[in-house]
Parts: C-alpha cells; structure tokens; sequence
C-alpha cells in the first residue's frame, strides 16, 4: 500500500472526454457486429460484409479515442519528469516519462483506480498502455483509409508491443508502488475547481 504522507506528489492526471455521443454509438455498433460475426448474436438479414464494416467503423472509433488519451497521457508524463527533475533530492537518478508510463500501468493509486471504475473504465491498465504504445508511433491519428483492415481488426497485439517497445528503447528508474501519488480529474471537472480557486482567493483579497 503507498504510503501517502512519504509519496512524492506528481502533478494531476487532466483527461479529457473519452469519446462522443456518437462514437459511444458507433461502439456499441460494433460490438454486436462482433458478437454476431461469431455466432454468438443473430445476424438477421445483414450480411457478412456489412457487419465487417461496423466492426471496422468501432474498431477505428477506439483507435481515436485511446490517441486522444494517449496525449493527455504523454503530456502528463513528460510534466511529471521536469517536475521530478528539477527537485534536489532526485538529483542523479534516471528519472524519465517512460517512468511515470510504467506507474500509471502498474502502479495506479487505489483511489484513481476507483475514480477510474466510477467512470466504468475498469480495465485502466490495458486503456493507459496502448494509448501509450499508440502515441508512441503517430504524432497525429491517421485516416481510417489510411489503416489496412486487418490492422483495425487487431490493433490491440500492435499497440500492447509498441508499449513494451518503447520500455526497451530507453534505460530508467522504474518506479516503486510508494514513490510517487497523483489525482486524476475529467477536464471539466478541474477546470471548475480551478474557477472555484479563482473565485475563493478574488473573496478573500476584497
């Protein structure tokens, strides 16, 4: 268990929105195109090929929103590595974004695990690491043209070995569960808590 009063203090995790009313669509879409594509939902009169396409549309879909994610992840990372650096007590140590990668995959704090499961995100390891493996290789998400569908079809095993590619490229300090604590925030939630922090300290100085 992390030890919080010892626990070096990283700057807060900020996602924003994981997807859209219309991608939420689109997902579910997808994954009765899959269930049916093998046998385990009707197919009604919808054809094979048909089906294959709205599992191609879902499986891109998910392509988007694990970049996105994978952004405010690289953003955070790399933001936790300046901050760690520029303390004397971590001074010549191999401190990297790669090591905050590997805490949020391996060593979430209990509390951001049960934020992440209110928000009905309950396998957070696998969201984190291919979002990161994903934003490893592209600075900007291809068109869905641009994917073959074959990779669409099984990006996953892709995004998991970029990840752990990635690990390999670089020499650093891995992180111990009682290093380091952070929060996670929505976008818009802290953005409300910083108006809230902006209108307490106007209140106070009039």
């Amino acid at each position: 268990m992390t030890n919080s009063a010892k626990a070096f203090r990283l700057p807060p995790l900020i996602l924003h929105p994981f997807s859209s009313p219309e991608d939420t669509s689109v997902l579910m879409e997808s994954s009765r195109a899959s269930l049916a594509l093998q046998g385990f939902l009707p197919r009604d009169e919808t054809p094979a090929q048909d089906l294959d396409k709205q599992l191609l549309r879902g499986r891109y879909a998910e392509l988007r929103m694990l970049y996105y994610i994978g952004k405010d992840v690289s953003r955070w990372t790399e933001q936790c590595a300046e901050t760690v650096l520029a303390c004397a007590e971590f001074e010549g140590r191999n401190i990297r974004p790669e090591t905050f990668a590997v805490l949020l995959v391996q060593h979430i704090p209990a509390h951001v695990r049960l934020k992440l499961e209110g928000w009905g995100v309950l396998d957070f390891c696998a969201l984190f690491r291919r979002s990161i493996g994903l934003h490893a290789i592209f600075q900007e998400i291809p068109k869905v043209e641009d994917f073959s569908p074959e990779f669409l079809r099984r990006y996953h095993r892709y995004l998991d070995q970029w990840y752990e590619q990635r690990l390999r490229d670089w020499v650093f300090e891995r992180p111990k569960p009682e290093d380091y604590m952070f929060d996670l925030y929505a976008s818009g939630e802290y953005a409300m808590m910083l108006e809230q922090s902006w209108n307490t300290g106007e209140t106070k100085s009039t």
